[in-house]
């Protein structure tokens, strides 16, 4: 098991930042796909980014490439996600995830560990 707590969402003016942080109650770095969903109402979920276990590759949607960094502190069970020049196309609710699968990181189906969610909302 292993539960997930988001922080870091917020308003936030088109162009601007946000720092999205997951904890986690055990140490995922190793073993467990950890990745970002986003969800809008009436929309299906969304990958925006995820990390592979234990050698760093990671994946990114098209919509946020260049702008979203992933990072994961491997003594601290911390996952973040980095948002920049944030758009109103990138309000949603954002959930963290993890998979102890450890393959298809990219691929919702392969997470079966998620977070409460946290909103992010960027005005124009």
């Amino acid at each position: 098991q292993v539960q997930l707590v988001e922080s870091g969402g917020g308003s936030v003016q088109a162009g601007g930042s946000l720092r999205l942080s997951c904890a986690a109650s055990r140490n995922t770095y190793t073993r467990y796909c950890m990745g970002w969903f986003r969800q809008d109402p009436g929309k299906e979920r969304e990958a925006v980014a995820a990390i592979w276990p234990g050698d760093g590759r990671t994946f990114y949607a098209e919509s946020v490439k260049g702008r979203f960094t992933i990072f994961q502190f491997s003594d601290k069970n911390t996952l973040s996600l980095q948002m920049n020049s944030l758009k109103p196309e990138d309000t949603a609710m954002y959930y963290c995830a993890a998979g102890s699968f450890g393959w298809g990181c990219d691929s919702s189906r392969f997470y079966n560990y998620w977070g409460q969610g946290t909103q992010v909302t960027v005005s124009s």
